[in-house]
């Protein structure tokens, strides 16, 4: 048998030397990995740490930015509501039954009218109106303006912004400069400017609201509108001026004996206190809004020159001729028609007809 030959010495060394020098490369480049290894697990902990940070920190700032804006939306809902002169709807038995508790006569007399209402005219919803001596003339207006009823047709055919200038310096009135703005009580030679100033507030608003179609919307900008009251308290005097002219119109047709005039502004004429737009002015519309309200001849002046059949549920007088009750008598069958309810003749709430 042949022997096998080992390599020599020498080459046997010069292997082991390799394989030993490979054994610490591969395990330098081991530790060199491990040791990188660590410092980017230590980097992505870090980063990873800090995401996380910064994402609760983001959490917890969109839930405190939530809260404070929802905070701030209630808050705003809440004053405008407070503010707001008109309330939203009710159901009419409901506030009854909350106005009118106990067995006396007057709170069955009342609810036996709220009843009736409900029954048989298809009232089934109250908005509850500011109880001021505006009231009347809020009511009257928030509906109108609701209800999108355009500019009266002799609104329409002359400027209102010029009604102030006309009676100053085409008709010798300068007697308005004593009249006064509801609570306010202001008199003097600036009366005519701030008058001007309540005319283009209605006409402006009044254009606006009437022109939006939707609704809705219209209703939203009616609701801010009567939470605002410097603005309403001008709508409200813009309107007393336009009864103050139409009564100096009248004034001088009778006068100057030109066409017949509607009956009631003869009714208006002959009370002692109001012969005269003068004494008109100065005895009954200067106290609107401030110690008194319009009476009933003065709503039939509304109706009249707001071109709107007034119907008024007058429920302290259910059971009589008086219950319902139109204002004007005289009106044309083209004009819209608008509801009061009042339990008092002073102040005054809208009823809702739903059929």
């Amino acid at each position: 048998m042949a022997s096998t030959r080992r390599p020599p010495a020498g080459l046997r060394a010069l292997a082991g030397s390799g394989r030993h020098e490979v054994q610490s490369w591969t395990r330098a480049t081991k530790q060199s990995l491990c040791l990188m290894w660590q410092k980017v697990k230590i980097q992505l902990m870090l980063s990873m740490s800090f995401l996380v940070t910064v994402f609760w920190y983001c959490r917890r700032l969109y839930g405190f930015l939530a809260e404070l804006l929802k905070r701030w939306s209630d808050y705003l809902q809440r004053k405008l509501i407070k503010n707001r002169s008109v309330l939203a709807e009710v159901d009419l038995l409901g506030y009854s039954a909350r106005e009118w508790k106990g067995e006396t006569k007057q709170a069955k007399h009342m609810r036996e009218a709220y009843n009736e209402l409900f029954w048989n005219c298809h009232i089934k919803y109250l908005r509850q109106v500011k109880k001021d001596n505006y009231c009347v003339l809020r009511a009257v207006l928030f509906q109108i303006l609701s209800q999108g009823i355009p500019f009266p047709s002799w609104m329409r055919e002359r400027d209102i912004l010029k009604l102030p200038e006309k009676l100053l310096y085409s008709q010798g009135c300068n007697w308005i400069q004593q009249y006064s703005f509801g609570p306010e009580r202001y008199t003097g030679p600036n009366a005519f400017g701030k008058l001007r100033k309540c005319m283009e507030t209605l006409k402006t608003n009044w254009i606006e609201i009437s022109g939006t179609k939707d609704h809705e919307e219209r209703g939203n900008l009616c609701n801010t509108l009567f939470s605002d009251e410097s603005k309403e308290h001008r709508l409200y005097e813009a309107i007393k001026f336009i009864m103050l002219y139409e009564v100096v119109e009248a004034y001088e047709q009778i006068k100057n004996r030109e066409e017949p005039i509607p009956h009631l502004f003869s009714r208006l004429l002959a009370r002692d206190t109001s012969s005269d737009p003068l004494s008109f002015m100065m005895n009954h519309l200067n106290s609107i809004g401030d110690s008194g309200c319009l009476d009933q001849v003065e709503i039939f002046l509304l109706g009249y020159l707001l071109e709107v059949k007034i119907r008024v549920y007058r429920l302290h007088r259910f059971n009589t001729e008086e219950f319902q009750v139109n204002y004007p008598d005289e009106y044309r069958r083209e004009w819209n028609e608008i509801s009061l309810l009042t339990e008092d003749d002073r102040y005054y709430h809208i009823p809702v007809i739903r059929t």
